[in-house]
């Protein structure tokens, strides 16, 4: 019996329908539901929830940020966080920084747009729904469920419409007359005649986020899965992939949360009791191919489905850092409102670059 335990939901982004969860390794084992029950940290599974509001400000994808070294005050002490590579890139852009993971940037975009905008946004999709205004959080330092992740991530799929999960589909009396349904769409055109037109489902779902801004975050975390460090995800499965690793501290937890069109999967690993799982032990290395695999078998011998820009989006061809091109995904007048990156004499040249491994260390 395997002392690592392991979670993973799957469901529907367009209905919130689980279509499949795993809460552990054996259920005799323990009936203890690791999917719904264990609040664990996210690590950079987190980041698109830092990346979200500054996107909703109309800051563009291609905007450049600062990959330095940076130390917060706290009442613990100084903070000084790290990247996972231990290096600077200097400055990149916002797709750069989160297909690397960088841990910097996204500190001091945090710092930017403010902590509570973060903190609101985790709430507003549920992820962490009282989450501490401390910068660390923006690094996945707090904790939540593989269930809200799976959730949280579906939305961006779903176009920024919000996502309930639900694990029962409708309820009957003993008659066999409808009670309760998990599905609570209208349709209209249902009770009409045979020869009407087609009837139509109405989505009354909250709108979490703009359309724009959820394809903006799609788009970035294609990025992830093609060129940075969720490749296993996607490798192989030749249709549209969008995701993010995460790894914690000391190699505690291991995830990988992300969707195609048709599916959202949150897979976590890590024991019960945290503790590292060995050194270099990472989201990418471990959960991203329990979630290729997953992908694989939940949508065999289904055709791949694009992801849809919403009407609006203005798609412009430009280069990556790393000389792919692309087309990318801006908010109507803002293509050319990336602002030049900082004057660098606004970071101290004098910023320790130590990493603190007791209060950084989250990629």
């Amino acid at each position: 019996m395997p002392q690592v335990e392991g979670a993973v939901v799957a469901l529907d982004p367009q209905t919130g329908r689980v279509l499949a969860m795993a809460g552990g390794f054996s259920f005799e084992k323990s009936w203890f539901n690791r999917a719904t029950q264990a609040l664990r940290q996210p690590g950079s599974s987190f980041k698109p929830f830092v990346y979200l509001p500054a996107l909703e400000m109309g800051i563009p994808p291609n905007q450049r940020l600062l990959d330095g070294p940076i130390e917060v005050q706290t009442p613990q002490g100084p903070w000084r966080p790290g990247n996972y590579s231990g290096n600077f890139n200097g400055w990149v852009t916002m797709r750069t920084a989160l297909q690397k993971s960088l841990n910097l940037v996204t500190v001091r975009l945090a710092q930017e747009i403010g902590i509570d905008r973060v903190a609101e946004t985790a709430n507003r999709f549920h992820v962490i729904p009282n989450m501490p205004r401390v910068l660390s959080m923006s690094l996945g330092a707090g904790e939540t469920t593989v269930m809200r992740m799976a959730a949280g991530y579906a939305a961006f799929a779903a176009g920024g419409k919000e996502v309930t999960p639900t694990l029962i589909d409708t309820v009957q009396d003993r008659f066999g007359r409808l009670v309760w349904r998990a599905d609570n769409r209208r349709c209209e055109g249902c009770s009409n005649g045979p020869n009407a037109e087609p009837p139509r489902l109405v989505d009354e779902r909250k709108q979490l986020t703009d359309p724009i801004a959820a394809y903006q975050i799609v788009s970035l975390l294609q990025g992830v899965v093609q060129y940075g460090t969720g490749t296993r995800a996607g490798a192989g499965l030749n249709r549209p992939v969008a995701g993010k690793t995460g790894t914690t501290n000391d190699y505690n937890d291991n995830w990988f949360v992300g969707f195609t069109p048709d599916v959202a999967v949150a897979v976590w690993i890590g024991y019960d009791e945290p503790r590292s799982l060995g050194s270099g032990e990472t989201g990418g290395g471990n959960a991203a191919p329990v979630f290729h695999d997953v992908v694989a078998a939940a949508l065999r011998d289904s055709p791949p489905v694009p992801f849809r820009a919403p009407p609006g989006v203005a798609l412009v061809r430009v280069q990556l850092d790393n000389g792919q091109t692309i087309l990318e995904p801006f908010r109507p007048g803002t293509e050319n409102a990336a602002r030049p990156p900082m004057e660098e004499s606004v970071i101290s040249s004098d910023t320790p670059a130590g990493v603190d491994s007791n209060l950084g260390g989250l990629y």
